[in-house]
Formats: structure tokens, C-alpha cells, sequence
């Protein structure tokens, strides 16, 4: 082969994608440069995620998983082929995408990103005194203690017993177990004494005499289950409530019995309480209380861990440390001997400040994290690796980053990029499309009008192409010329929360104020600590809605209950007939609508149900009709069409007229009723959450970044909502980044000047056009530019 000429395995250069018809995809065809950064734009719900993470990525992973043994792979999950013609020139794909970090109570930073692993280490080796190996530093390992016999080989077939203790020494504090905090659980919560078992007593969500948990108690034998509680001897009382898990055979079944409180602790306790369903989650809160363990004071170590120490430091001040400041004190520590580690450390949490989050310390929970906070955290273990050629696909990594910050994420991105990696990114922010070196912008709109290319090519194309992003690219909001007047104030006093510096401001009521400055300063500390939701206040933060392949929009937002009640009346039958969850499901697929074949290790197969034909619902259920349809027809319309059919005529229904038209507010009219909310977009949660809200009565409306996952034609429908909102006499309070959103305030108040120990200070407060001419702040920079264009 001459010089001259390419070798034949330079020429793959290209991911080819044909025919792809994930989710709303319409045979879409599209060839992606590999070694580039190319991002995915359009409007949500376009169909950007379905082709990246939907097409590309799992696949990617399929395949990945086929190479390991059938044995292996009967413990990972199993993924379908995505419905797709061809799929070329694909390589290993890492995912980082916008999943909140585990919910497990015991997951704080440290623990997800092996910096805590690093420290146990380092303590271990260099802590004075020395109390052991790395487990007697960690919060998650108990001390134990054994005493028993041991046999001796003495040789010669003679053996000699012999008494042995064995000692491990944990990190975990004995009083919490770990957890920081001690729990107080509230008797009368979770029974009424005046009633017997039989009878109901039991008040916890899901202890049911029923089903299980009634055989248990009534073959257990502990108690007399005819006899109030209020009547128990200590011992009953105390077999209902303590007992340590006990095998019990009831009916010839081997059962495990356990008492009231280790069973909470362990099935709604052990989780974060923010992951928990909403029904367990108000009885946690109204049967628990929780405060700081007052042996550990909240840091989870043990006694022993905790006087070990470096440089003055235990490791629970160490990983109390903001982790800029954690940077500084680990470069001050010089040990030959443990070099390699202290470099490792070093580069981790230097990994943090360069990627935004060096305001975080590691003993913070996991899952508090925001959804942006989250998604950089995963980043960090990539930053310093040596791979390359391999797909990084990432979901709106600008997502919580104040404009300031967005340039060092953008920096970042090259640099994976730089290294001989390709980069998918799915992005609605201008400044991070204009670093693409590719760009796809899929639509023209949203669900089934979305689903095709259309336009694939540079971003100077993009702006000439006359799709909806190519027009919207280099919008600009103008600053308001005239803005509102106040109807009062809300005076927060003495703010202290998390890194608030003794805030005092007064927040303007009846108009729109925009709360902003750099991520970690300080904005969301301010508003839910000093503006708790209740009593007139409708918070809607960034969690992301939870929901199964059975949740809906009809179901999620309480549409279907007038539906099935206004069906029920109008046919004389019960309203459990119209949900596919309940009585009227069909009964082949259980009202799923598809059948599960599980394959074992290979991926199961979804099939349409045909005895329902995939409408989920009994024949007989679908002869009763409502203004002329079925209430399969009735959850197939998109809100635009069911918004007339409830809103006119025989099938008009107010209530769930109103539901309606707060959902074609937020711009889903063409939402499908029936759509399962596993398929909509980031942005399509985003606004069915907003618009499940509003219906709740307040005169003060929180929402924290509500333009997450929107596209730029987006924002301006969301401000219209805003401004209806405020001129109908409510008071909105906006925490955002979106320039758009700032321009459009009637009143600013901007936290900083930086993040963490260095942000919590008011540093502006006032109209935009003040913020834009004073150009006092980081945000007033931005804003600035932002507005000349």
C-alpha cells in the first residue's frame, strides 16, 4: 500500500443510522461524524432524546452486554434491539445523563465518587493514633465482635480447641447506624390503640389484615388479634412493635414475622424520603421525626474515627469541608509514601472545581443533588480518562449552570473531544450549540408532529435553514420598557440556611421576580428555607416526575376522574370500570395493553394484546359510551381534541375542561391522554408538572428553573404563562439562568458573588435594566451581552 493512500480502517468515520422509528421517529436516516462534537436540537419532544439515547446509546450498550457470557448476562438488565433498520460504525457509548443519584440514605458525594474511598486510605495510613485499616474511617461498616471456638491443626491428625475472640472495628456510629440522624416514631401514627388488628388498628400505608401481613399477625401467636392494642401487656406490645425478624410457619407457609418499627425503619426509613411515594411520604413525615444524633452530632462516625486525625483534621472535618477548601488542605499534606494516592485525590477534587462543583462538600447526601449537579458529578470520572474513541452522550449538561458557568462546561466538552472522542449532545442553549462542530435539529414539532430531520449540517446552516431552532438561534428578549408595580413585600430576615451569610431582603409581592447567580450561590437555600410550600405557597421544584409504563398524562394531572365519573353517570355503572388499572382492565394483559414474554438473559418481547388490541380495556367496557366515543377513543385524542370534546355539547365537563386547558397552556396540545409517561421528554415532564400545579390554590407560586429541557420557542410560551399568572393578582418567584427569564422580570435579586462559602451575600437587587446598566455582577455582564446581541 502506497503512502499516499488511506488505510482501509481510517475510512469509518461515520455512525449511520437508518430507518429509525423509536418512539415518535419517523424512518429517520442521519449520518453523525465520529471524533466530533455534534448536538441534537429542536423542540421538545421532537424526538432528540428517542434518536440519541433511545437509538444510539442502547444499542451501543446492547451490544456491549452480548459480549459477556450467558451467565453474566442473566444478571444485567436486559435491552431490546430499538426498532431501527441499520445501525453502523458504532462504538462503545458512555452515558451521562440527567438521572438523579441514587436515593439510598447512606449515598453522599464522597461515596459516589470514590473521594471517600481516597480519604478512608489516607487516614488510615497517616491518622494519629492509628485505630486500624480504612473500614474503621467508613460510616457504612459496624463493629463487630465474636467469641466462639476455634480447632487448631496440630499435625498428625491431632487437633486442639481453642476459645477466640475476634474484634472488627467500624466507622459506624452504634447510635444512629450510620444515617446522622436519630428517628422518633410517633405511636399513635401508626395505630389506634381502641381498635383490635381485626378491626383495622393498623394505620400504615399497605398493612392491610387483607392480604399477608393480616396471615402474619393473626398465625403469628404473639397476640390475640380480637383484642384492642390499648389493652396489650408490655410483652404483646412489645412483640407487635420490636420484635427482631422471627421465622413463624402459618399455614404449613414459612413467614418471617417482624415488629411495627424495624420493619418501617427498614422498607420507608433506609430510603431518601424525597424517592418515596407521595402517600408514604406524608406518613413519614407526620409519624417521624428526625433529628442529629447527639453521639456523632450528625457525622455518622464512630468515637474511634472520629479521634484519628491528620494535620488537626478527623475525617468527618475533612469531608465537611467546602471541596475547594478540602483541595487546598490535601496539597499541604507531603508523604512520600503515599504519593500516588495524594496525587489521585488531588485530581478528583480538582475534578470538581474544574467542572463547576467546588461549593459541594462530600459529606452532602447524594440524593440532593439537583438534576445538573447530578449529571457533572457522573462527568468527573471521565474528565481524566485515558479513553478514547468512545461515545460520550450527555443530556443538557448546561442544565442549573448560570451563563457564567456554561463557557467552563463547553471547555470541557472540547476537551473530550480534543481527545479523540465523539460527543452527542442533546441541548436547547444557544452558547452551547455554537461550540457543534455538527448539528441535527430534529422536528418540525413536537410527538407525532415531530420525529424527522430536519436539517443536519454547521450552525451557520442552522441559522439559514428557517426551522424553528435555525429562527430562534439568535433571539434576544428585550428588556421590558415599562415593569409592575409592587402590591407588597415579604421581609426574609437573618437568612442562614446551608451558606447564606445572615441574608435580609424583601421580596416584592404581585409582581415576577427572578431569583439568580452563579450555581451553588445560594438561590434555592434562600427561597425554600425562608418560603416553605403550604399556607398559600405552591412550590414546584426540579424533581423529576416518577410514573410507570401504566401513569399518564390523564392518570398523572387527575384528568381521568371526571372522565370516568362523567362515563359512569352517563351509563349508571361504577367509575372503577374506566380505568385500565382496575375493574375494567382486559384481563389477558392485566390492562397494560401489551403482553411480556420473558426470554431469561434475552431481551423480553412486548407484544400488542389481541384481545384488547392494545386498547387495555374489556370488550364490555367499551360498549359504554360518552358523547359518542369509548373511553379507549377518549384517551387516544391529544389535549387540543379532547379540550373541545369536554369543553361543548353533550360530553361537556367542566372539571375536566380546566385540566385540559391548563395542559394546552403549557403547550402540550398535542400530547396524547393515553401517552405512558416512560415516553415523554425531559421537557414534556417539565410542563406536566407545571401544569398539575397550577391547579393548586396559592397566591404565591414558587418554581425552581422552570425552563429546564424547553426549547427556545419554548420559553416564550412559558413566559406568556408567567405573566397571565402575575396580571391574575399572584405572586411568582423564579429561580432560572435563562436570559429570557431575567429580561422579562419586573424585579431581580442576584446572590453571590460566588458559590459555596463564597456566594450566600445579596450582591443586586433591583429592575433588569438596572442589573444591564450597572454591569455590577457576573449576571449583569451576561445579561448585558445577552440583550445588545
Amino acid at each position: 500500500m502506497s503512502p499516499s493512500t488511506p488505510h482501509v480502517a481510517d475510512s469509518h468515520d461515520l455512525i449511520r443510522v437508518q430507518g429509525a422509528r423509536v418512539n415518535n421517529l419517523r424512518d429517520v436516516s442521519v449520518e453523525i461524524p465520529k471524533r466530533r462534537l455534534t448536538v441534537f436540537t429542536g423542540v421538545s419532544g421532537s424526538g432528540k432524546s428517542s434518536l440519541v439515547f433511545g437509538t444510539i446509546a442502547a444499542e451501543s450498550q446492547r451490544m456491549i452486554n452480548e459480549t459477556y457470557s450467558a451467565f453474566v448476562q442473566g444478571f444485567m438488565p436486559t435491552l431490546a434491539r430499538p426498532d431501527v433498520d441499520l445501525l453502523d460504525g458504532l462504538t462503545t457509548a458512555i452515558i451521562v445523563d440527567q438521572e438523579r443519584m441514587g436515593a439510598n440514605a447512606r449515598s453522599t458525594v464522597g461515596t459516589a465518587t470514590d473521594a471517600n474511598a481516597m480519604l478512608r486510605i489516607l487516614f488510615s495510613r497517616l491518622g494519629q493514633p492509628q485505630i486500624g485499616s480504612p473500614n474503621a474511617y467508613s460510616f457504612n461498616v459496624p463493629s463487630v465482635k465474636a467469641t466462639g471456638a476455634i480447632t487448631v491443626d496440630r499435625g498428625a491428625g491431632k487437633t486442639k480447641t481453642e476459645k477466640a475472640t475476634f474484634t472488627r472495628l467500624g466507622g459506624m456510629c452504634p447510635r444512629c447506624e450510620g444515617m446522622g440522624s436519630v428517628t422518633d416514631i410517633d405511636l399513635s401514627a401508626l395505630y389506634d390503640d381502641s381498635r383490635s388488628l381485626n378491626e383495622g388498628a393498623i394505620t400504615i400505608p399497605g398493612y392491610s389484615m387483607e392480604g399477608w401481613y393480616g396471615r402474619i399477625f393473626r398465625g403469628c401467636g404473639y397476640f390475640d388479634p380480637d383484642k384492642p392494642i390499648g389493652r396489650y401487656t408490655k410483652r404483646e406490645q412489645h412483640d407487635l412493635l420490636h420484635r427482631e425478624p422471627t421465622k413463624i410457619k402459618v399455614d404449613g407457609i414459612n413467614l418471617t414475622y417482624t415488629g411495627l418499627i424495624p420493619s418501617i425503619q427498614k422498607s420507608f426509613l433506609a430510603k431518601d424520603i424525597d424517592a418515596l411515594q407521595p402517600h408514604i411520604r406524608a406518613f413519614v413525615e407526620r409519624a417521624v421525626t428526625f433529628t442529629t444524633c447527639p453521639d456523632c452530632a450528625g457525622t455518622r462516625l464512630s468515637k474511634e474515627a472520629r479521634s484519628s486525625k491528620i494535620n488537626g483534621r478527623n475525617i468527618a472535618d475533612a469531608c465537611a469541608m467546602q471541596i475547594s477548601d478540602l483541595a487546598a488542605w490535601v496539597r499541604e499534606i507531603e508523604e512520600p509514601s503515599v504519593a500516588p494516592l495524594l496525587a489521585g485525590l488531588q485530581h478528583l477534587l480538582d475534578s470538581f472545581e474544574e467542572i463547576g462543583l467546588g461549593y459541594l462538600s462530600l459529606d452532602r447526601p447524594s440524593g440532593t443533588l439537583s438534576g445538573g449537579e447530578a449529571q457533572r458529578t457522573k462527568m468527573i470520572r471521565h474528565l481524566g480518562s485515558s479513553l478514547t474513541d468512545v461515545t460520550y452522550v450527555f443530556d443538557e449538561p448546561t442544565i442549573g449552570l448560570h451563563p457564567h458557568d456554561i463557557q467552563r462546561m463547553n471547555k470541557l466538552l472540547l476537551q473530550l473531544r480534543d481527545k479523540g472522542n465523539t460527543v452527542l449532545v442533546v441541548e436547547h442553549k444557544p452558547e452551547a450549540i455554537a461550540i457543534a462542530d455538527h448539528v441535527v435539529d430534529l422536528g418540525p414539532g413536537a410527538g407525532t408532529d415531530g420525529g424527522t430531520v430536519c436539517y443536519e449540517g454547521s450552525l451557520d446552516g442552522l441559522r439559514a435553514s428557517g426551522t424553528s431552532t435555525g429562527r430562534h438561534l439568535d433571539d434576544r428578549a428585550a428588556l421590558k420598557e415599562t415593569v409592575r408595580t409592587p402590591t407588597g413585600k415579604l421581609e426574609i430576615r437573618g437568612a442562614t440556611a446551608n451558606n447564606l451569610q445572615d441574608v435580609n431582603v424583601d421580596v416584592p409581592l404581585g409582581v415576577l421576580v427572578v431569583l439568580t447567580g452563579v450555581a451553588g450561590s445560594g438561590k434555592s437555600s434562600l427561597v425554600h428555607s425562608s418560603i416553605p410550600a403550604g399556607a398559600g405557597v405552591v412550590s414546584i421544584d426540579q424533581g423529576a416526575i416518577r410514573g410507570s409504563r401504566r401513569s399518564n398524562p390523564a392518570t398523572y394531572t387527575g384528568l381521568l376522574d371526571p372522565i370516568r365519573k362523567a362515563f359512569a353517570k352517563a351509563n349508571g355503572v361504577k367509575p372503577a370500570l374506566f380505568s385500565a388499572n382496575s375493574e375494567g382492565a382486559c384481563p389477558s394483559c392485566n390492562g397494560a395493553g401489551v403482553i411480556y414474554t420473558d426470554l431469561g438473559m434475552m431481551a423480553g418481547v412486548a407484544a400488542p394484546c389481541e384481545d384488547c388490541e392494545g386498547k387495555r380495556f374489556q370488550a364490555s367496557v367499551l360498549e359504554y359510551r360518552f358523547g359518542g366515543r369509548d373511553i379507549s377513543e377518549v384517551l387516544a385524542m391529544s389535549v387540543t381534541e379532547a379540550e373541545k370534546f369536554f369543553g361543548a355539547g353533550d360530553a361537556r365537563t367542566p372539571a375536566a375542561h380546566a385540566i385540559l386547558d391548563r395542559l394546552a397552556d403549557v403547550g402540550l396540545g398535542y400530547l396524547s391522554l393515553g401517552q405512558p409517561l416512560t415516553t415523554l421528554s425531559g421537557g414534556e415532564r417539565q410542563r406536566l408538572k407545571l401544569a398539575t400545579h397550577m391547579a393548586e390554590k396559592g397566591g404565591v407560586y414558587v418554581l425552581d428553573e422552570p425552563t429546564t429541557g424547553l426549547h427556545l420557542a419554548d420559553v416564550e410560551q412559558l413566559l406568556g404563562l408567567l405573566d397571565r399568572l402575575v396580571d391574575a393578582g399572584k405572586s411568582v418567584i423564579v429561580i432560572e439562568h435563562h436570559q429570557a427569564v431575567m429580561a422579562h422580570a419586573d424585579w431581580i435579586i442576584d446572590l453571590g458573588p460566588g458559590a459555596g462559602h463564597d456566594g450566600g451575600r445579596i450582591v443586586f437587587e433591583g429592575t433588569p435594566a438596572d442589573l444591564v446598566a450597572g454591569r455590577s455582577t457576573l449576571t449583569g455582564e451576561h445579561l448585558a451581552a445577552y440583550v445588545a446581541g
